[in-house]
Formats: structure tokens, sequence, C-alpha cells
């Protein structure tokens, strides 16, 4: 009876020990402890609650195993709580989408698959000190029963916080960034002596280039990417005033156009001869090539006082609008600005908002569109406006920016988020752009990454591709290569893309 009654003390004050390491390692490192947590693929949309929840669990079981009275009642409890622990392990390493970071503190050693056995083994420990508790009070059988209850009931929690999380995570995010393990890897870099480039496109495995001070230079970078060369576009006609001449690129053709003019010119990378397509037809502000002969655009419609989005058939000239998929807030001017953009490898365009959470899908053709939110919370554009005596609309206050800029790839929408998530870290804000994805056809958040900055210089522009993700900072154009996990995504895409057609 002696030996059982120190066993029990030894195994006891083993998980004081482990207990009490574990949760002041957490409080004083608190901020880290839940940015680990907000990473958990399973645990993610939980964050809150669960550091807190944690660290309490861990410091009342302490106290409970110290007490004789109440020793017992601690043991099922660091049973329960170690099964839960083991549980989640399991899953982490079996069936989350990544692996996140391994835990800190007396831990911090171990890699997951050590940290499984680890806790397997403080498992068996509890079982062992509460049968030997039981055992002076002949209840083996009972205590038995209570065990495998609570292992199940531990199981059950665990899985029910594991698919609640993710259901939350993709679906109904209360603005927690999810970032996985290396989701792109830097490749190349390259310098491109000025900073006025902006992407127009890709075509046969190249990145192309527009200038924003010589609007009719085309420049093209292989895909060894280590030089670059430019050449020169010729108008049919010169003679326009233009504001601001861009360039666009879309699979062998090059189409230049200035919706203040307003012209569409279209020509062959071969030659560089561009043709006037459209003269007058449309007045627009912002322009996506979908294909040969349809083009996106937005427009300012002074019937209704709001932006509207609509499609022009550049063989024929005619153009529908769609007064309908931008939707007014406000003053219908500043709160429906937004970004429109393309995607190569689907048969839809994108319109991201830049003061509210919301990205509009337009399918083509038929221009049917549905909506889904970005994972921050800001509802309602944040902007203030006032009309002038001569009517005039004017922003009197800067605005809330939400979303910075965004390129599109297979149905994957890549934008630069302007808003720091629950539990992130500010510094890395500092150095870093935060770029969050999201999957177009099942209206969910995918995940999240960063951008280094380069010095002081920050990305200016980005390009998403079948294989690489781009970006402009400063003087350099880089290059980066998409790790396993994005690539998935990709895939996913495009078999929902040939299951609805």
């Amino acid at each position: 009876m002696k030996i059982s009654t120190t066993s029990i003390s030894i195994i006891s004050y083993f998980f004081v020990l482990l207990f009490v390491y574990a949760a002041v390692s957490k409080i004083l490192d608190f901020e880290n402890f839940q940015v680990q947590i907000a990473q958990s693929p399973l645990l993610s949309s939980y964050a809150g609650i669960t550091s807190y929840a944690v660290i309490i669990a861990e410091l009342v079981i302490s106290i409970s195993l110290i007490l004789p009275r109440y020793r017992l009642y601690g043991l099922y409890s660091s049973l329960g709580l170690m099964t839960s622990f083991t549980i989640y392990i399991y899953l982490i390493i079996h069936y989350s989408e990544f692996i996140p970071c391994s835990c800190g503190g007396i831990l911090e050693k171990l890699d997951w698959n050590e940290h499984l056995i680890f806790n397997i083994g403080c498992v068996i420990i509890a079982i062992i000190g509460i049968f030997l508790s039981v055992k002076l009070k002949q209840r083996v059988l009972t205590t038995s029963l209570w065990i495998i209850s609570l292992i199940i009931l531990s199981f059950s929690l665990v899985m029910i916080l594991f698919f609640s999380s993710e259901q939350m995570m993709k679906k109904n995010n209360n603005f927690i960034r999810r970032f996985p393990h290396h989701p792109i890897l830097q490749d190349k870099s390259l310098d491109l002596g000025a900073n006025s480039y902006y992407f127009a496109g890709t075509s046969n495995g190249k990145v192309i280039l527009g200038n924003y001070i010589s609007p009719l230079t085309i420049t093209e970078i292989d895909s060894t990417f280590t030089t670059f060369s430019q050449r020169t576009i010729k108008l049919d006609h010169y003679d326009h005033q233009f504001k601001s001449l861009t360039l666009y690129i879309r699979d062998s053709h090059f189409y230049l156009a200035d919706g203040s003019v307003p012209v569409i010119y279209r020509g062959n990378l071969n030659n560089l001869s561009a043709k006037t397509m459209s003269y007058k037809k449309i007045y627009f502000d912002q322009l996506q090539v979908l294909n040969s002969t349809h083009i996106a655009f937005r427009t300012f419609n002074p019937d209704t006082k709001i932006r509207a989005l609509g499609i022009l058939q550049l063989l024929s000239g005619h153009y529908d609008l769609n007064n309908n998929i931008i939707n007014k807030q406000k003053d219908g001017l500043f709160d429906t600005d937004g970004q429109l953009i393309s995607d190569s490898d689907s048969n839809a365009y994108y319109y991201i908002y830049y003061y509210r959470n919301k990205i509009i899908t337009v399918k083509t053709p038929g221009n049917s569109f549905t909506a889904q939110n970005t994972i921050d919370t800001t509802h309602i554009a944040k902007v203030q406006s006032t009309i002038l005596s001569d009517g005039k609309t004017k922003m009197t206050a800067p605005p809330f920016v939400v979303n910075k800029m965004a390129t599109a790839c297979r149905g994957i929408l890549f934008n630069q988020s302007n808003l720091m998530g629950n539990f992130e870290n500010r510094d890395q804000w500092k150095t870093n752009a935060i770029i969050d994805m999201y999957n177009t056809r099942n209206k969910s958040y995918s995940g999240s990454f960063y951008i280094q900055n380069r010095g002081k210089n920050k990305i200016t522009g980005m390009l998403a591709t079948d294989h690489y993700f781009y970006t402009l900072i400063g003087n350099e154009i880089v290059r980066y290569r998409y790790a396993q996990t994005i690539m998935d995504d990709f895939r996913k895409g495009e078999a929902e893309n040939l299951n609805s057609e």
C-alpha cells in the first residue's frame, strides 16, 4: 500500500510539473501562444477561448493534484486533457491540410511524431495513476468504465472542434488567418532598372510588362529570368490625347486601351502593329481582356450615378451594361470603387471592392454573378464624401482601405489585404505584405502568406500564373514557386470547373 501511495504521489507531481511549466511558459509568451493556436489547422476559429481555457485547465488540474482530497479528480482531468492533446496531434499529423509549428515550452525540441509518443505515454501514466488510486477502494470495474467514457468524450470534443473550426475558417471566418508552411518560395529576381513597370500579362511562357512612363514599350522576360528585352508598339492612329494608355496581354495578342479617349487597339505580339478596334464606343476607367473578342470594362453610369460593369464585343462594337453587379452603399462612386480582375484559366472575371470585404465573381457567357466575403469584418465601406456645387462628388476624409490589389488564376484569387487579423504579429506587418487566397468556386478562404519587402520598397504589382507567382517591388521583379498546397488548390479548381461544365 505504501508503494502504491508513493507511486500515486510521483505520478501526480509529474503532471503538476508538466502542467505548471507549460502554463507559465504560455503566460510569459501569451501573444505568441495565441498566434500558434490561431495557426492550428484544427483550432484556428477558437484561438481566443482555447488559449485561455488551456492555461486555466492546466493550473486548476495542478492544484487538484497537489491536494490529496482532490487528487483522483486531478488524475481523471489529466487523462482527459492528455487524451485530447493526443487526439489533436494525431489529427494534425494524418488529416491536416498542413503541419503547423511544433509547441514551445518543455516540448519545443520534439517534432510532432515524438510529441505524439510523449502524449501517449502521459495517457498511460494517468491511467496507471487512476487505477492505483481506486485499487485501494476496490472499484476497478467502475473505474474502467469511467476511463473509457472519458476517452470517448475527449475524442468527441476534439472532433467537434475540428469540423466546426474548419467550417468557420473557410466559410464563416471571424478574421483569423491561416498561414501554411512556405506556400510560396522565392525562385529568382531580376533588376529592371526602374520602378515604372506594371504587369500586362503572359504569353508563351514569357512575362510581359507595360511601362507607365513609356506606354508604347513592351518589356518581355523569358523563362530563364536572367534578361529582358524591349520592343515598341506601332499604332495605326496617334492623333489622340492619351491620359492613361494601358497595355494588356491575352494569348498571342496585345491590347492598348485608354478609357478617357476612349479607344482600344489590338495587335499581334509577333509584329507589334496595333489596329484600332473600338473608338468612342464606351468610356471606361478599368478594362480586362477576357478573350480575343470580348472585353470586360467598368464605367460610371450617369443615369444611375453608380459604377457598373459591362462586356464589349470588339468585332461588332456592341456592349451590354449590367447595373446590378456593383452595389451602392453611400455615394455610388467612392464606396463602389474596386479592382476588375480577369482569370485566363477560368470562364469568369472578378470585381473586388477596395473599401469593403466583398468579392464578386461574374461567369461568362451569361454574366451571372455571385458574391463572397473576404475574411475581415468591414461590411460597410468607411468613406466620407460630399457633393460640390458643380455636381462633382469629392472625398472629405481618407478612406479605410480593406483590399489593396488582387490577381487570379484558375479560380483562386490572391488578394493583398490592408488589415491585420486577430492574433497576428505587428512586426510582420511592418516588413511584409499579406496575401490572402480565396477559392472563388466554392466561396471559401484557402490561407495566407507573406511577401517580404525589399528594404524600404513595398510590393506595387503582382501576377499569378499556373506555376509561378510574380511581384514587382522597387526596381525588381521577383518570381516565386508555389508549394504543393497551392498546386493542389489549382487542380481542385480545375476539376470543379470541368464538373460544372
